[in-house]
């Protein structure tokens, strides 16, 4: 009886042991370790202070063309060591980002009657065209690290007043008479949409014009270089249509360089020397020639042999026509619309109606006349628009220098 008693409590002892170690292992051979349970967390209300998150939208670039190394090897005029070395060291001194830029004028090439000037203190002005791709973020980045360049009710209204004032026609910003790098230099500044279209269209021809000339690209962009072989391309359509079936090299820069000046109040003011075309092309023939010569062997007609300063072309009405339907938009719109009521419409008969247009013996003097159109307004509104962002103190100072250089000029025609 007692051992029975002793033997039944030694197999109670042992038993939570063994229903101990039986649960563990149960549990750990047959039941899954429970998720982990995300921490709860309250619903955020939406109200005008929390409104609800916008979707998320990807925004696919469209990606720049890709071009050959050697396309627009014309553009890429060469100047002196020290002068390229100044012009980066001016435009790498901006903090905003610029995506193309270029200088231009007296001041990077040689014309006739400035030399005596580079001696002295007052040598020309730089001049540089700034391409962005937002003007107003630029302007503000701008104004922090060059207050300076503004004048002061520029400042005050902030780089929104100046890129809304940047947008009027023709799309630029001009600070003039800032002082970097030891020189004085003058620097516009409009987008890269802005430029391309105007090279692409002619719808101001302010910036299309400006580089129908040569200029040196201090950054380069490779829209801007394509669209700038067609306003190049579109330029010499355009003085050929103006040019008899003979004539020298001379006489075709002339005829393009003098396409953006036709029309430009500052012309008929003493405000812009008027031998300036006959300056240019007399010193800068080279700068030209490398511009132009390739593109013309491309062009039909055209008979221009290396090392040779004579040029022939074919003036049939069919050659000619093959220019002018290539001209830019706005110059085409103009064309058009003095062709209205002179002859059969176009819809009639379109064929006739180009050879018509194209051997009309009036057809510079009306290239010359819409191109006067063009550009007189966009131009006027750029001088006006001077005052406002120069300030009244360097619009005068500007425009004694602008009167300066033309009575100099006049004097280096009259003495030659």
């Amino acid at each position: 009886m007692l051992s029975t008693t002793r033997s039944s409590a030694r197999r109670l002892q042992f038993l939570p042991r063994s229903l101990t170690t039986d649960s563990t292992t149960s549990q750990t051979v047959s039941t899954p370790p429970l998720p982990l349970s995300k921490p709860e967390t309250s619903k955020p209300r939406h109200s005008r202070l929390y409104p609800r998150p916008r979707p998320a939208v990807l925004h696919q670039r469209q990606a720049l063309p890709t071009l050959p190394a050697s396309f627009g090897r014309n553009q890429v005029l060469p100047v002196p060591d020290s002068t390229r070395a100044l012009l980066e060291d001016i435009v790498g001194s901006f903090e905003a980002p610029i995506r193309y830029a270029f200088a231009y004028g007296s001041g990077v090439f040689e014309q006739a009657g400035y030399e005596k000037q580079k001696d002295k203190e007052d040598r020309p002005m730089l001049d540089f065209i700034f391409a962005v791709t937002h003007s107003d973020h630029w302007h503000s980045i701008n104004m922090q690290q060059h207050p300076g360049h503004y004048p002061l009710h520029a400042r005050v209204l902030g780089s929104s007043f100046v890129s809304k004032t940047q947008e009027l026609s023709p799309g630029l910003w001009f600070n003039t008479f800032v002082p970097m790098k030891g020189v004085n230099i003058k620097y516009g500044v409009t987008t890269v949409d802005t430029l391309c279209a105007d090279l692409l269209n002619w719808r101001t021809l302010y910036l299309a014009g400006r580089m129908h000339k040569p200029l040196r690209i201090i950054k380069d962009d490779a829209r801007v270089r394509l669209t700038q072989q067609v306003n190049l391309t579109s330029a010499l359509r355009t003085a050929l249509l103006m040019l008899p079936e003979s004539f020298t090299q001379r006489e075709l820069f002339s005829a393009i360089a003098g396409i953006s000046y036709s029309g430009d109040p500052r012309m008929v003011l003493p405000a812009e020397n008027r031998g300036k075309v006959e300056n240019m092309v007399s010193r800068q023939e080279n700068q030209f020639r490398e511009l132009y010569w390739r593109l013309a062997q491309g062009l039909p007609g055209v008979r221009w042999a290396a090392g040779s300063k004579s040029v022939e072309q074919d003036t049939s009405p069919h050659a000619r026509a093959a220019h002018l339907k290539k001209l830019p938009e706005e110059l085409l719109k103009h064309v058009h619309q003095r062709a209205e009521g002179r002859g059969p419409p176009r819809e009639a008969d379109e064929s006739a109606y180009w050879l018509r247009i194209a051997g009309d013996k009036e057809l510079p003097k009306i290239l010359d006349s819409e191109i006067t159109k063009i550009v007189r307004y966009p131009a006027t509104v750029q001088s006006l628009k001077g005052i406002v962002s120069a300030g009244v103190a360097k619009s005068t100072r500007y425009s004694v220098a602008k009167v300066s250089k033309w009575w100099k000029g006049t004097s280096f025609l009259s003495s030659s």
